[in-house]
Formats: C-alpha cells, sequence, structure tokens
C-alpha cells in the first residue's frame, strides 16, 4: 500500500471514532440520566485524549509529506487531513483533554442555571471555560488574532474583519426596515393550545416533506434543537411548548435542512475528512434555507395551514393568508432561535461582538451579563426581563463553541444567494411548494451543494451553486422585498 492508502485507512478509524464522540453527544443532550453527567464528563475526555493522539501522530506527519494524491479528490481529502494534522499538533494533549471534561461538565450546569434563572451559579464554569479556550486559541494563533484562529474551526478562510465588514454592510438596512415594519400594525398571532403529541406527529411528517431520511436518523427532544452526526446515521431534536407550535415545527425544518446535508453527501466520502458538512456556514446555509426561504414562505405555509388546521383544530386564524402573516410575524421577543427572518442577524451580532470581547480579554466573565443586557437594550430597545431570556438562553458558550455565533449570520447571507439560482432553475417552485412538494427544491440543493461535502472551500462551493461571490446583497434585498410586502410599506 502506499502513503496515501495507509493514511486514508488510519483516517478511516478516526472519523469513526470521531462519530461516536458525537453520538455521546447526542445521548448526553437526549436521553442520558442525570446522575451519569460526571462519568459521561470522564468518557468523553478520555476520547478526546485517543482522538487528539491520532489526529497529532508523528505517523500521520509521515504519511503527509510523502503522500501522493490520485486525483482532486484525493488532494481535497489531503488538504483536510493537513489542517487537522496542524491544528492538533499545536494543542497540547493535556489541554485537549481539559477542555473535553469541562465542557461535558458545563452543559449540565448551564441547563440548571437556565432553569433555576441563576447566572451566578453558570458564571465560574464559564470562567474555566473562556480561559482554556482562550488557552486553545492563543496556541493555534501563534501571536496572531485568538479569536480568528477558533473561527477556522467553524468557517475555515474567513477572518472577524471579513464577518465585521459583511455585519456593517447589513446592519443599517436591517435597522431601517424593523423601524418601518414596527411601526405598522401586527398581524394576528397564533392562538390556542397545542399538544405535544399533535406537535410531535406533525414534527416528523414535515421532516419526511423536506427529505429527512428516517432510516439514517430520528427525532427526538432536547432543551436546544440541534442535529447530530454524517453519513448514514444523522439524528435531530425538536422542542414543544404548548403555546407555541412554530417552535417546534421550524426547529423541526431547521434542523432537518442540517441533516440532509449530511445525509446528501457523496457516499464515497463516508467516514473520509470530506464527509461532513465543509463549514457551519454553509451547514447554516442549508438549515435557513429549509426553514425561511422555503418553510417560512406564501406558498408552503398555505399548505402547512391545511396541515395546522387538520392536526390542532381552530388556531385562531382565518385563512392561509392570515397564517402566512402569523408565520412571518415581527414583534418583540428575546430568543435567538425563535426570532424572526428580519431581526435574527442582529442577535448573532450581538454574540460576535461579546465573544470577541472575551477571547481578547476585553471583556471579564464577570461582567458579561451586564454587557448582554445593556448591548441588547441598545438594539433592541428593551430590557432583558430574565436571564433564560438572556445570557442563560444558548447552549454554545457553556461547550465552548467561540466563533460558532457568526456562521449563523454568514449562513443566512449564503443562503440568499442559494435562492436567488434555486428560483432561477426552478420556476415553478411556488406551484409545487403551495403543494407541499419540497422535491425539487431538496434535489436542487442536493445536487448542487450537499453531495460535494468537505470538497470544496466553503465561500467556492457557495459560488459554485449561486453562480455568484457571496455578499449580503441577494439577503437583504429578498428580507426587502418579503417584509415590504407583508407589512404593505
Amino acid at each position: 500500500m502506499s502513503a496515501y492508502d495507509d493514511l486514508m485507512a488510519y483516517e478511516r478509524d478516526t472519523q469513526a471514532l470521531g462519530q461516536v464522540a458525537g453520538r455521546l453527544g447526542w445521548d448526553q443532550e437526549t436521553v442520558m440520566p442525570r446522575g451519569a453527567a460526571p462519568q459521561r464528563a470522564d468518557e468523553m475526555a478520555a476520547l478526546e485524549g485517543v482522538l487528539h493522539a491520532r489526529r497529532s501522530s508523528s505517523q500521520v506527519g509521515d504519511w503527509l509529506a510523502a503522500a501522493q494524491a490520485p486525483d482532486a479528490t484525493g488532494a481535497a481529502m489531503l488538504r483536510e487531513i493537513r489542517r487537522s494534522y496542524d491544528r492538533a499538533t499545536k494543542v497540547p494533549a493535556e489541554l485537549a483533554r481539559a477542555l473535553a471534561k469541562l465542557t461535558s461538565e458545563a452543559q449540565g450546569i448551564w441547563a440548571e442555571a437556565r432553569t433555576a434563572e441563576d447566572v451566578a451559579a453558570f458564571l465560574p464554569t464559564l470562567e474555566q471555560v473562556v480561559a482554556l479556550r482562550r488557552e486553545e486559541g492563543q496556541a493555534l494563533a501563534e501571536g496572531g488574532s485568538v479569536y480568528d484562529a477558533l473561527l477556522q474551526d467553524y468557517e475555515p478562510g474567513t477572518t472577524s474583519a471579513e464577518i465585521a465588514a459583511i455585519f456593517d454592510a447589513m446592519r443599517p438596512r436591517l435597522v431601517a426596515l424593523r423601524s418601518a415594519v414596527l411601526e405598522r400594525p401586527a398581524p394576528k398571532a397564533l392562538s390556542g393550545r397545542f399538544g405535544e403529541a399533535q406537535q410531535m406527529k406533525l414534527s416528523a411528517e414535515l421532516a419526511r416533506v423536506f427529505g429527512y431520511d428516517f432510516s439514517l436518523g430520528r427525532v427526538d427532544k432536547a432543551v436546544h434543537p440541534f442535529s447530530s452526526g454524517s453519513g448514514i446515521d444523522v439524528r435531530i431534536t425538536t422542542r414543544t411548548a404548548e403555546d407555541d407550535p412554530f417552535n417546534c415545527i421550524y426547529s423541526t425544518i431547521h434542523e432537518v435542512g442540517h441533516a440532509c446535508y449530511e445525509q446528501g453527501i457523496n457516499r464515497d466520502y463516508l467516514l473520509t475528512p470530506l464527509g461532513r458538512g465543509v463549514s457551519m456556514g454553509v451547514h447554516e446555509s442549508q438549515s435557513r434555507i429549509y426553514e425561511n426561504q422555503l418553510g417560512r414562505s406564501r406558498a408552503f405555509t398555505a399548505w402547512l395551514y391545511d396541515r395546522m388546521t387538520d392536526s390542532f383544530g381552530d388556531i385562531g386564524l382565518n385563512g392561509s393568508e392570515a397564517f402566512y402573516a402569523a408565520v412571518n410575524r415581527v414583534n418583540k421577543g428575546y430568543i435567538r432561535t425563535e426570532a424572526d427572518e428580519l431581526q435574527y442577524n442582529l442577535h448573532i451580532m450581538l454574540r460576535f461582538d461579546l465573544e470577541r470581547a472575551l477571547m481578547a480579554g476585553d471583556l471579564a466573565v464577570s461582567d458579561l451579563e451586564g454587557a448582554w443586557n445593556d448591548r441588547f437594550h441598545a438594539d433592541f430597545g428593551y430590557g432583558v426581563d430574565r436571564p433564560s431570556n438572556g445570557l442563560l438562553q444558548d447552549v454554545h458558550w457553556s461547550i465552548g463553541l467561540f466563533g460558532y455565533f457568526p456562521t449563523y449570520a454568514l449562513g443566512n447571507v449564503y443562503a440568499g444567494c442559494l435562492e436567488q439560482a434555486l428560483r432561477r432553475d426552478v420556476p415553478d417552485l411556488d406551484v409545487q411548494l403551495a403543494q407541499g412538494d419540497t422535491t425539487a427544491a431538496t434535489a436542487w440543493l442536493q445536487q448542487n451543494l450537499q453531495r460535494y461535502g468537505g470538497l470544496y472551500a466553503p465561500r467556492e462551493v457557495i459560488e459554485r451553486a449561486s453562480g455568484q461571490v457571496p455578499s449580503e446583497g441577494p439577503l437583504l434585498d429578498y428580507l426587502d422585498a418579503k417584509f415590504s410586502d407583508l407589512y404593505s410599506l
């Protein structure tokens, strides 16, 4: 066997162990007994130690030096293994283990603090997470930007300065549009009580409608919805609230977007470095286009209105147009995952600025809640009423995902570009969506983007699919058109 073949066989086992680690995380968030958390933290740390040793092994370095790629796909495989190897060799093994153990423990501490509305109970743990992630970022940055070094884990090739420039270009139009919308009368909201069993049944139906393959996955409940896994084992979670079925419906569609990306990757890439989504920004482009441009469209909500009344009876709205307006209602709120399309990116900009300050050492964890509340009031015009609607609402910082948040907004930007191309290539898209048929849309996304997995760099795969260099313009034009129509601006 050649050095390339030996390396790929070794990498396959590393990827398989990574999937096992992901499954432990899924179990922890869904069905693990609460009392098992300390043992699970040790298990996660032990497995991370094995993975770090494999990824940083000198044998990998030797193989990389000797390996010759057989083709362009092989070259992409080597590129991704080299990126992983370079990262792993910069991070001490004990630090990797300590982070895995701490972030596993921190999930439960965050969840309990969130339930108790007790920020003080969480801050000491968060301070430890921030310190370890900053230490890791310093090792990776080698004198450069700590935040940019961490960002590479989620959006390779992108810098915080590039993201800040996009956000600076987006903010004025978003704020102006939101101001105009909020001056108009709000449409009528959904009303009634919506049983959990009916919500979960409709959730499963919607997952199938959007192409999720249940023979390769499942839907469970979690505090914070997420998607886990790749290839032929991709699982999602959702959540329910009796007074808000949209929470369940659109969390499900969002996570199905993530899952269908993973299920749609070329099976030849299974358990290879290319067998997963290339970046979180590209991943979010799939979840957001499924959830918003498709799932919240006038055409699809016309079909969904009938399914809602079939499932729940009277929902307090008269007709599909009223339902479409309710689905896209712009109103005051605190929760990022429940935010309308118009205000969602403002939530991300808040988190982006705060976590950059944390990693730079310009903001102390002890001052984080005050900084969050001040910034929220400045951006949204009203105060945070309780911690679970503020600092404690997201799981991300508890598990050390610093650099992840801006990819949500990048995903929206990418989705705007993709939607333009999709509508160009599928001119009768709305006719199909009005029948509850997403087949052409999801097939277009699978053919033009999902199947490539990690073959191309993030912005390259978006440009290939959409035919344009990614920019914020298409998203902003889409939002202007949609909400100007909805609110008769």
